[in-house]
């Protein structure tokens, strides 16, 4: 491979990569605003359906905020990463012991660290995926 095509394989990695945070980011995002603006249909499900207490949805939001931040920032993005994960995985038990369809917060989780795996070249180099064959 030559050099101009690395770099512009690097290139579409990291813009695809970014592209995809983003993607995860603002999803997340419109899920904290809901918890912290008080959403009543949301806040409805969490206390009905969930069983939480009403006064911890705005701390479920604030968790949310500070994960996705973290995880925007590049210096940052891999603890914000393990952080939403395990944001996530809080998520999918939540989902699962409601009996409620668990695989959306999944996807968030392999969209987030897909994200980040293909936007940071340490983490690539850290996880490297090699062809078989």
């Amino acid at each position: 491979m030559s050099s101009s095509e690395a770099a512009e394989n690097k290139r579409w990695m990291t813009w695809t990569g970014r592209v995809l945070s983003g993607l995860a980011a603002l999803g997340l995002l419109a899920s904290a605003s809901g918890k912290l603006m008080g959403n009543e249909e949301l806040a409805k499900g969490f206390t009905e359906v969930y069983l939480y207490p009403a006064g911890v949805l705005p701390w479920i939001g604030v968790t949310e905020l500070l994960c996705v931040l973290l995880y925007a920032i590049p210096q940052t993005a891999v603890l914000g990463g393990l952080l939403l994960t395990a944001y996530l995985g809080g998520a999918v038990a939540t989902h699962v012991r409601a009996g409620d369809a668990w695989v959306a917060p999944v996807v968030f989780g392999v969209v987030v660290w897909a994200g980040l795996f293909l936007r940071d070249p340490r983490l690539r180099a850290l996880l490297p995926l090699r062809r078989l064959g």
